[in-house]
């Protein structure tokens, strides 16, 4: 359909340039040569307009046809007016008056240029479109799947859900899943703009479409077909361009409004000018003039063209908008209430610090640590062993565990009898801790899980564990403060945890101790104080705050009620994002506003001087062809205000005048 716009633009184009140049406004530029052939201007005007008007502009004919079919006007209904209405009285003109007056070329450059608008506003929406379907294509066309033991190479679309398969070094992904056995660094950039490998070992989730690096795994099929990552990306992008924006309904009102109002104003023109003396043709020209130079196409592509190119500029950087009213009310924007656990911070407990008494060290502090926690399943136990395992340390197995509720471990490792737990186990131990309380209530201060370590009677030193907060929360943060957007903080957690990741990132306002099922009142009262929300989570606690809220985002690794409920999704788990999608829903904003501005403006001073009221004082009567020329100007300047937003970048909460190449992403 792009392609059948642009041919029917680029074949009327070129048929019309003769029709300008023979007529009075070539005549305005020099030009004086007659028509060749020695046909009369009426009848070369004729002979080449009529093939433009009724094949090219076949789509805005049609389509009114069929609106006035159902008793109903629309912007297709004032161009295919203006364009019929210049035409037909060119050919009466021609047949019945000996072609004294003809508006030829106005009819064949409003259909050029209404096609060229429109083809500028399908281009942009089914660009967009055709560059996100495109990932599609990045799945293969066949899968190994492994089936009673042995690896058989399928078709695609015979992989089930359940099904185990095989990826081999640079093969990419077929479906999305989670890794059975065997490791890997997967390139998801298509996905997540991110350029370096991600890890995948046991238990961890892989995506269609991604590309294996030199490792080889195997995984179980979790979502095949439509249901992949993928094809949900590209569906809540069609989802959104197809839809409409409050702003756009308001438009499409005013547009069948004006209908009436161009019609109306050029009857009034005409029969005025009759009244004032005017002869049959100068009466016709102001109302020609006045219909044609009232079509409210760029009134009608303001708000859809910035709508699809915003849309489409989100979905590359990883912000996908649900639909045109979500991105609007995105836009406005005044508080972000972020979730804390598993939005802001990454959702699992990390060794954060490592404290020695005199005479130890880090990796003997947390090497025994670690073998003592090596059987145990508490999260605790298991993020100082994964501390200890990404140091490099040999963790040897202990030779006696015994847990402690309530107080710690205490374990038998090589030999040598280690304690590792809070300050009740040391003095139920009789280990002197007096060096380090200072140290653990400080990290106690901060939100950290502080425990001390001590062997063979000797305190060894301090591990403190605490969920990590995202590289990407400080900046994602600051750049909202930056947008003017207040900062919320909405968590089951203690007071004090909360206060110190709150304290950590500069976020403004901290919730705390509060119950899943009650976070969505708390957003409705910041809602009451006349605060337009956005919530930010991540679980299944997190759907009712999110459908509460003005606009959900969900984070993108988050559950699929999550995502679900969420108006905005981010492909990337960054906070960051939330920035980014904050200044792109203000600048598309900021379009549609100059847009209707102009559109609406344009109309509202060119009527009346296309009904020639500056005709008395200045001689000055609008012809048709000018009036095409004006109106078909308009349409293009607010095609390209809006294609504008396809050389800014969003990334991380900053909106730059041009792209960032890939290679520095």
């Amino acid at each position: 359909m792009v392609n059948d716009m642009l041919r029917r633009f680029v074949i009327s184009a070129i048929v019309t340039v003769p029709l300008i140049l023979y007529s009075p406004i070539g005549a305005s530029v020099g030009f004086t040569a007659m028509p060749p052939f020695g046909l009369s201007m009426a009848w070369f005007g004729l002979l080449l307009a009529t093939p433009v008007v009724w094949w090219g502009g076949w789509p805005f004919i049609s389509a009114a046809w069929r609106a006035l079919r159902q008793r109903e006007a629309n912007m297709m209904t004032l161009i295919a007016t203006g364009i019929l209405v210049s035409w037909l009285f060119s050919v009466y003109s021609t047949l019945a008056l000996g072609g004294t007056e003809v508006f030829f070329e106005a009819a064949a450059m409003l259909t050029a240029l209404s096609l060229l608008g429109h083809w500028l506003e399908m281009r942009s929406r089914f660009a967009t479109g055709r560059a996100v379907e495109a990932l599609l294509k990045l799945a293969p066309a066949t899968a190994r799947v492994v089936r009673q033991g042995q690896e058989t190479e399928v078709p695609l679309d015979q992989v089930v859900v359940g099904d185990e398969l095989a990826v081999r070094p640079g093969d990419r992904v077929p479906v999305d899943g989670e890794v059975l056995t065997g490791g890997s660094y997967v390139d998801e950039s298509m996905i997540t703009g991110e350029p370096v490998p991600v890890a995948k070992t046991a238990g961890v989730r892989v995506t269609g479409g991604t590309v294996n690096q030199n490792g080889a795994f195997n995984f179980r099929a979790t979502a095949v077909g439509s249901d992949t990552a993928l094809s949900r990306i590209v569906q809540l992008v069609q989802n959104a361009q197809a839809s409409k924006a409050p702003a756009q309904q308001l438009a499409d009102t005013a547009g069948k409004y004006l209908v009436f109002v161009a019609l109306g104003s050029g009857l009034i023109a005409f029969l005025v000018w009759m009244l004032l003396g005017q002869n049959v043709v100068f009466a016709l020209t102001a109302a020609v003039s006045t219909i044609v130079i009232a079509c409210p196409d760029a009134l009608a592509l303001a708000t859809p063209t910035a709508i699809t190119v915003g849309v489409g500029r989100g979905a590359r950087e990883g912000v996908l908008f649900k639909n045109a009213g979500a991105l609007e009310a995105t836009a406005a924007v005044d508080t972000v209430v972020f979730d804390k656990t598993g939005t802001l911070t990454e959702g699992k407990p990390a060794v954060t610090d490592l404290i020695p008494a005199d005479g130890a060290t880090e990796d003997d502090l947390l090497r025994l640590a670690a073998s003592a926690d090596l059987s145990s399943q508490h999260p605790l136990a298991e993020a100082i062993v994964a501390g200890a395992r990404a140091r490099g340390l040999d963790i040897p197995k202990p030779d006696a565990f015994d847990s402690v509720p309530g107080q710690g471990v205490v374990a038998t490792v090589t030999g040598r009898r280690v304690l590792l737990g809070n300050v009740k186990l040391m003095s139920r131990e009789g280990i002197d801790v007096a060096a380090l309380v200072v140290a653990a209530q400080t990290l106690a201060g901060d939100g950290k899980t502080a425990m001390y370590v001590a062997a063979d009677g000797h305190a060894l030193g301090v591990i403190a564990v605490a969920d990590t907060v995202r590289e990407t929360a400080r900046q994602g943060v600051r750049a909202l403060h930056d947008a003017g957007v207040r900062t919320v903080m909405l968590t089951g957690d203690n007071a004090r945890t909360a206060g110190a990741v709150a304290r950590d990132l500069g976020i403004d306002t901290v919730i705390a101790d509060v119950l899943p099922e009650d976070k969505a009142a708390k957003v409705q009262e910041l809602q009451a104080q006349g605060r337009k929300v956005a919530m930010v989570g991540d679980g299944v606690n997190d759907a009712p705050a999110l459908a509460q809220a003005d606009v959900g985002i969900a984070i993108g690794a988050g559950t699929d009620v999550a995502v679900e409920t969420a108006d905005v999704i981010l492909v990337r788990n960054d906070p960051a994002a939330v920035a980014g999608a904050v200044v792109l829903a203000r600048r598309v904003e900021s379009k549609i506003r100059q847009n209707l501005f102009w559109a609406a403006g344009y109309n509202v001073l060119a009527i009346p001087i296309a009904a020639g009221v500056l005709y008395p004082s200045y001689g000055l009567l609008l012809r048709p062809e000018w009036a095409a020329l004006l109106m078909s100007a308009s349409t293009i300047i607010v095609t390209v205000n809006a294609l504008l937003l396809n050389r800014a970048t969003v990334d991380r909460g900053r909106v730059s005048a041009s792209p960032v190449p890939a290679s520095a992403r």
